[in-house]
């Protein structure tokens, strides 16, 4: 395991190697202006870091990505639980879902800011409502496709509704849950960005209009990829891990 991920380690350093020295190259025949250095970004960041601007815009936008990744997440399970144990249920919300999965993110977003106003509420709640399809339709994959078999068994031990969901829903819908969750998180953070740069005051969407405004490139990407640095701590330290536990018994 461990050779694994020094292996792996390795691999990204290198990546990033080639990421920053392509990045070098180009800036050196671009205009400044157009396409600043990474030393010129860095400066910027640590600027803006110095001030506080750039961790209290960071905090104020992954506040809302957490708030609407757990919104999207628990009505998501919840509805797609419904659908994929219950025909009826699904044959009825299906349509629905079609519906939601088809309408455009900047719809939603629009129509939130008209029927509730620019507030934090209709913000959050826009993004939500943006991935809750998604995790509808991967859950419900996921309950069509437990285990039969299981299930039997569980009814002829006559075991609680609640038994059979911790101990036997739960386990299988795993994998599922995971996949959800790490394509909920990329998906998320990219519609907050868009819902700041239309209707708030704050946030790394806010500062990324300001700063196109200005023609401020250098600016631009210090606080795009601050944030993707902050996105890809959550990765490695949360969503892989995670994954990993989820799948953990399919090699028992």
């Amino acid at each position: 395991m461990r050779s694994g991920a020094g292996s792996a380690a390795i691999w990204w350093l290198l990546s990033l190697s080639a990421m920053l020295a392509i990045w070098l190259v180009a800036a050196a025949f671009s205009d400044p202006q157009v396409l600043p250095g990474p030393a010129r970004v860095a400066a910027v960041i640590a600027s803006e870091a110095a001030t506080g601007e750039l961790f209290r815009h960071v905090g104020v936008t992954l506040f809302r990505v957490v708030l609407a990744f757990v919104i999207a997440m628990a009505a998501g399970i919840g509805i797609g639980l419904v659908m994929g144990l219950s025909r009826t249920a699904d044959r009825f919300l299906d349509l629905w879902l079609v519906f939601f999965l088809n309408l455009p993110a900047l719809v939603v977003i629009i129509l939130a800011y008209v029927w509730l106003g620019l507030t934090e509420t209709a913000a959050v709640l826009a993004v939500a409502v943006n991935k809750i399809p998604n995790v509808v339709v991967t859950v419900r994959e996921g309950v069509r496709a437990l285990d039969r078999d299981l299930d039997e068994v569980a009814r002829v031990y006559r075991l609680s509704w609640q038994s059979r969901l911790v101990h036997l829903i739960v386990p299988q819908l795993a994998p599922y849950l995971a996949a959800a969750t790490r394509s909920g998180i990329a998906l998320i953070w990219k519609i907050v960005l868009v819902v700041e740069l239309l209707g708030r005051g704050d946030g790394v969407g806010f500062k990324l209009h300001l700063h196109f405004q200005l023609f401020e490139i250098d600016a631009i990407l210090a606080y795009a990829l601050s944030f993707i640095a902050v996105m890809q701590l959550i990765e490695w330290l949360v969503l892989r891990p995670m994954e990993r536990r989820a799948n953990r018994w399919r090699q028992a």
